[in-house]
């Protein structure tokens, strides 16, 4: 699937370091999809609230389905997100503009799910006109 399919198919987004900083693309971004008619949960280590949402410590935590997991952290660890991704059913990774990880990649595309790399969802979202509202 192309990233403009993965992202139209998608309608709850779990988003791994979505930041407090509003300043930061790990923020921006995930708002960005929210004001589209994204569900966006945040994972975060120690916040309890992002973009009004409640935050999980980790995808494991998020007691409902995802469709896909956004994540916006070092690749050094998206190998471990995507194992959680493939743990919790999710449909699809993507890791974020700058983020790149063959090892998430084969993780991802071993347990089923679609895999994006290096792309910033928010550029797809607005080059290809989705949005859920």
């Amino acid at each position: 699937m192309q990233p403009e399919e993965i992202l139209a198919n998608a309608t709850t987004v779990a988003v791994v370091g979505l930041s407090r900083d509003p300043a930061k693309a790990a923020h921006g971004v995930p708002a960005t999809l929210q004001a589209h008619g994204f569900r966006i949960i945040p994972v975060h280590p120690s916040a309890t609230e992002l973009l009004g949402e409640k935050v999980y410590r980790s995808l494991k935590d998020i007691p409902e389905p995802v469709d896909l997991v956004d994540v916006f952290r070092p690749a050094a660890e998206a190998p471990g997100i995507a194992a959680d991704a493939v743990a919790i059913g999710a449909k699809a990774l993507w890791l974020q503009q700058g983020i790149v990880s063959a090892e998430a990649k084969r993780i991802a595309e071993e347990g089923g799910l679609e895999y994006v790399e290096n792309r910033c969802t928010a550029v797809v979202r607005a080059v290809a006109a989705i949005s859920k509202n």
